[in-house]
């Protein structure tokens, strides 16, 4: 059986790294990340990786700070998490590039495209940090950005939850499960699986997105086979 998929990104929640944590670094989490992502290494699957700073900072909710200021901490957040994931991808064998939209070239590259995908081609996964490296936008903004400009195939939207619902499940009990939704949907239901902003982005340049539960061994590789877990968005 072939991959469905030939180049993906993989956005990953900060607060999926937490764990049970809920706050900072969960070294069986990321074991258990670097391990997936060995597995599609395997089939020849390009992998690009984004990843929230949730776990440790959440620019957004500060309520008293600049929102700049405040964002520019949640991007630096994002650095620290892409150093782990970096770990924890080379300690099995992974050969592995991180890349910051704002530039620190004493701990990782800056942000160029065409050396991102001369890496990806020669089967090296990179980790995208510093989300865009502006205020303003989320990292799954960054992820529908840097999908359009590797020309990935898909979005694996790996979260907490484990698919899209019409309330917070875990508020929630009667919340609806969506096995399948298109772009438009999720802007004018405000579901609240992505912002506004990369949920348009996704639309317009014609990028699927599939949401699925991190936590449950084998869910990537079920994605990168086009199984129907989580939700699909096209």
């Amino acid at each position: 059986m072939e991959p469905k998929y030939k180049r993906v990104i993989l956005k990953i929640s900060g607060e999926a790294l937490a764990g049970e944590n809920k706050f900072g670094l969960n070294e069986e989490m990321l074991s258990q990340v670097a391990k997936q992502i060995k597995d599609i290494i395997n089939l020849n699957v390009q992998v690009a990786v984004v990843v929230g700073g949730g776990n440790f900072w959440r620019g957004r909710t500060s309520k008293s700070m600049d929102r700049a200021t405040a964002d520019y901490m949640g991007m630096l957040a994002t650095v620290i998490n892409s150093l782990a994931l970096q770990d924890a991808f080379e300690a099995i064998g992974i050969p592995t590039r991180v890349q910051t939209a704002i530039e620190m070239k004493e701990v990782a590259e800056p942000y160029i495209r065409r050396r991102a995908m001369g890496h990806l081609s020669r089967n090296e996964v990179v980790i995208f940090a510093a989300g865009t490296g502006n205020p303003f936008f989320s990292t799954d903004t960054t992820a529908a950005l840097r999908a359009a400009e590797i020309e990935a195939d898909i979005i694996l939207l790996a979260k907490k939850v484990d698919a899209v619902y019409s309330d917070d499940p875990e508020k929630n009990k009667d919340a609806f499960k969506y096995d399948e939704l298109t772009h438009k949907e999720v802007l004018e239901k405000g579901l609240g699986v992505m912002d506004s902003t990369a949920a348009s982005l996704c639309m317009d340049n014609n990028i699927p997105i599939h949401v699925f539960g991190i936590a449950e061994p084998g869910n990537v590789i079920k994605a990168i086979y086009g199984e129907k877990i989580g939700t699909i968005i096209k």
